[in-house]
């Protein structure tokens, strides 16, 4: 298992470290983001937007679930990401009601999801967990680890 860790102090260099993620990433990955709230998780996707040239505000989807951008590859083809905050889901129906199980199957688009475990079965093996912690004594600074979990590396 692949693991790296970062020590950041501000949101810019937390969505730094996203960008340099996205260059790890493929199309039909699945991501899980864990942390509190405020602790950085829609700071690290906007990085990962911006690698992906994303011109859409990039929002965190805690009231709207799920969140579409379209971005460039740097071969310049199109790719799509969701991030997905299932907090507010109460049970399997809702996911099945917002096409959760046909946007995890897709090949092609590269997937964050927050809260996975209330997806239950639902939840394919995901490929990489990326924590983000805040720090205790220090407001802007986070603690970021990134697991691969997958299998094709």
């Amino acid at each position: 298992m692949e693991a790296d860790s970062y020590h950041t102090h501000s949101e810019e260099e937390t969505r730094s470290i996203g960008k340099r993620f996205a260059e790890k990433i493929t199309p039909g990955e699945i991501i899980t983001l864990a942390g509190d709230l405020g602790a950085g998780k829609t700071e690290f996707v906007r990085g990962v937007c911006s690698y992906f040239s994303v011109h859409d505000i990039v929002s965190s989807p805690t009231f709207t679930i799920m969140n579409q951008y379209i971005g460039t590859n740097p071969d310049g083809s199109e790719i799509a990401l969701y991030h997905i905050d299932l907090y507010r889901i109460q049970d399997i129906k809702e996911l099945l009601e917002i096409g959760f199980s046909e946007c995890m199957s897709d090949d092609q688009v590269i997937k964050f999801v927050e809260w996975p475990e209330k997806a239950g079965s639902t939840m394919p093996s995901i490929d990489w967990k990326v924590t983000i912690k805040s720090a205790v004594e220090h407001e802007d600074e986070r603690f970021i680890n990134i697991e691969y979990l997958g299998e094709n590396r």
